[in-house]
């Protein structure tokens, strides 16, 4: 059965993390998502670590299941072309810095004069104007802005750090993903085609709110701060390595101490009730936590915590993530092989849906490996393909080869 999103045609040109992986989403969901790249290369995410056989895996993380064609929209045949795909397409998707989608002439006047009712989606770093606008944003820059970096703080090394992974792009992914399905949706209930925009600075601090700013969000006086959730993320060393757990609420708590052997402790009465907001017994739960864990292996208080329904897991290394029992069981990571590069992993798309699931999406494409099958549906005859590709306007991956085909034209 077809995806929720068979028939929408997306043409996406953006780069790296935020709008390839928003698109990536819709394609995951029935979407045609034509990736239009830049010449010589393709676009940026290809050039950058972990890299094989003419793919790099950031590059095929955040682009499964997309056509690519390799154009040079700075010549006339190329714009042209686009146009032509712009055409009959739902959706565009760039994430450039403001103004350069206009110097090439797919600006959004520009698109909807051929495609009224286009969806025209945009990513920006800091928004469309203001004083950061014309700054080039990068994940962690976003993060320093939003309170991430803030918020990591270890109370055993009490200094501000990253979230080592591109978080805010991938906030923003999801929250364009979302509002292009939204704008398709009143599309459908006569809004007509509208600009959709997400500013990661905007996507990065609403991503962090809900929890991080606790703190922050009821205004004025007598606000009772008695527990932040930020403040219970740690890790317990153990004998052997190190655990989480979360202990949310006061059943979990004495609980947890029964799982270290203390359950003089947790039935005191300084366990029990307000009392247990006392900083006294809260010092009490803690060092006995902490010490009794410590004496035990990872494997053995793991085994306790959840025989006693406390929350808890251990600290997997990434390549123990692929043994574990309810991912493995869940089908969470999937495997594939493309003639070119070879075997690669993914992430199963992480929405189900009961009557029109997911679809089986295609491997990552090599840059310009659809470029003939995308100009043959516009109409393009063999010879013209051919001529496109001597001029420099187009590239096509040539599998004999395993490389690009076509000559660089400035």
């Amino acid at each position: 059965m077809a995806g929720p999103l068979t028939g929408i045609r997306v043409i996406d040109v953006a780069e790296v993390i935020s709008g390839p992986l928003a698109s990536m989403i819709l394609a995951d969901q029935g979407a045609d998502v034509i990736k239009v790249e830049p010449p010589d290369h393709g676009e940026e995410a290809r050039q950058l670590a972990n890299y094989r056989a003419g793919m790099a895996a950031l590059y095929a993380n955040c682009n499964h299941g997309k056509r690519s064609i390799g154009l040079n929209l700075k010549r006339t045949e190329g714009l042209e072309i686009m146009h032509a795909l712009v055409r009959d397409a739902d959706v565009f998707v760039q994430n450039w810095r403001p103004g350069a989608a206009e110097r090439l002439g797919i600006g959004e006047s520009d698109l909807r004069a051929i495609n009224p009712d286009i969806i025209y989606a945009t990513i920006t770093g800091y928004g469309d104007d203001g004083p950061y606008a014309d700054r080039r944003g990068y994940d962690p820059i976003f993060q320093s802005l939003t309170g991430y970096a803030h918020s990591q703080i270890n109370p055993e090394v009490p200094i501000p750090d990253l979230v080592r992974n591109a978080v805010v792009d991938k906030a923003t992914s999801y929250s364009l993903a979302q509002a292009i399905t939204s704008a398709l949706y009143a599309r459908e209930r006569g809004a007509g085609g509208q600009h959709v925009r997400v500013a990661m600075l905007d996507a990065g601090l609403s991503f962090f709110w809900p929890d991080g700013m606790l703190r922050h969000s009821l205004i004025g006086d007598g606000v009772d701060n008695f527990v932040v959730p930020g403040e219970r993320y740690q890790l317990f060393p153990t004998a052997d390595g190190r655990i989480v757990l979360w202990a949310g609420t006061a059943d979990q708590m004495r609980a947890g101490l029964r799982a270290v052997s203390r359950d003089d402790l947790a039935d005191d009465p300084g366990q029990r009730g307000l009392a247990m907001i006392e900083e006294a017994n809260q010092v009490a739960r803690a060092e006995a936590m902490q010490s009794g864990i410590a004496a035990m292996t990872t494997a053995d208080i793991y085994a306790k915590l959840v025989e006693h329904e406390v929350p808890a897991a251990p600290v997997l290394s990434l390549t123990e993530v692929f043994d574990d029992p309810q991912l493995r069981h869940n089908g969470s990571i999937v495997e594939g092989e493309h003639p070119a590069y070879g075997r690669f992993r993914r992430a199963r798309p992480s929405a189900q849906f009961s009557a029109t699931p997911n679809v089986e999406s295609s491997a990552p494409a090599m840059y310009g490996e659809h470029t003939d099958e995308i100009l043959a549906e516009l109409g393009h005859s063999e010879q013209q393909r051919e001529a496109l590709r001597e001029n420099g306007v187009t590239s096509s991956w040539d599998a004999r080869r395993s490389r690009p085909t076509g000559r660089r034209v400035p």
